[in-house]
């Protein structure tokens, strides 16, 4: 489990970190998202012990990082995909690091299959693309099979092939009880994967929930016709507040049933209504730009 409590940086004068807290647990995925600027990869490098906090705690199972024990079979980490060897292959790469951190080096190729780097195993590293040296990144988080896995921006230069791989590699190893946090920007991929979200802005969480609280409410109903100035108008006579988009009505303030009965009222035939909900990507918008003081 990763525990952050009252977790603050200053750097100068600069407030990056502003009295962080939240959790993350074992078998979820939990996004950690924000803004560029937010405090994000702070915070992860806290964690790791890479920056030292200026107050607070940040916490893996209930102690700081420099105190665990054998901490990259407890952690796996990735922040950024670089640090390789080119001249290297991806197997020596793995060897390097298992005998430097005292991990059996029979698990190297079955950690390569389930990357997908089986075929490149015997390849330079210096020839990888941005997402193939991804892989090698996640790889080398992987390699103790840590109960523990923080990425920073793990689809940065996958394909959209190499994202799907992703969300399920990351589901995968949550269903098997490791605590992942991941953060990132691609939120319709965190919205298909997390299972808990925390969003900041300006170094402060402004909402830690269930993703399901985030993007289940529903949010009005959208309702489409062939008819919409005559169905507009009778839903606004039955109480309704109506946004019309072309042939899109996005309607509040009445149910589906009164839908129904404002489409008979107005002679309207419906091609669409169901309920309209959020998002993760709108939700993540009001909360950031409401905390920096602009429009969403």
């Amino acid at each position: 489990m990763i525990l952050v409590e009252e977790l603050t940086k200053h750097f100068g004068p600069v407030r990056a970190v502003d009295g962080l807290s939240f959790a993350a647990r074992p078998g979820e995925v939990t996004g950690f998202l924000g803004p560029n600027g937010a405090g994000k990869t702070t915070t992860l490098r806290m964690l790791l012990g890479l920056v030292a906090p200026t107050s607070g705690r940040a916490l893996i199972d209930g102690e700081r990082y420099a105190d665990l024990d054998r901490p990259v079979a407890r952690v796996g980490a990735a922040l950024e995909a670089t640090g390789f060897h080119p001249g290297r292959t991806a197997r020596d790469h793995l060897r390097v690091v298992c005998r430097a951190s005292g991990i059996a080096e029979d698990g190297v190729d079955e950690v390569l299959g389930l990357t997908g780097l089986a075929d490149a195993a015997g390849r330079r590293v210096g020839g990888f693309s941005l997402g193939m040296r991804q892989r090698l990144a996640l790889a080398t988080a992987v390699l103790a099979r840590p109960p523990v896995l923080i990425l920073d921006e793990p689809a940065n230069g996958l394909d959209p092939a190499g994202i799907h791989w992703l969300r399920g590699f990351l589901r995968h190893l949550a269903d098997g009880g490791c605590t992942v946090l991941v953060s990132s920007h691609v939120l319709a991929e965190v919205e298909q994967t997390a299972d808990h979200v925390v969003i900041v802005a300006r170094g402060k969480v402004v909402r830690d929930a269930p993703l399901a609280e985030l993007v289940g409410e529903a949010d009005g109903l959208r309702v489409r016709t062939e008819h919409p100035a005559e169905l507009a108008a009778e839903l606004d006579r039955a109480g309704g507040a109506v946004h019309r988009d072309g042939d899109l009505l996005r309607v509040s303030g009445v149910d589906a049933a009164g839908v129904g009965r404002a489409a008979l009222a107005a002679g309207a035939v419906l091609t669409e209504l169901g309920a309209e909900r959020s998002g993760l990507e709108k939700t993540f918008l009001e909360l950031t730009m409401a905390e920096l003081g602009g429009d969403p």
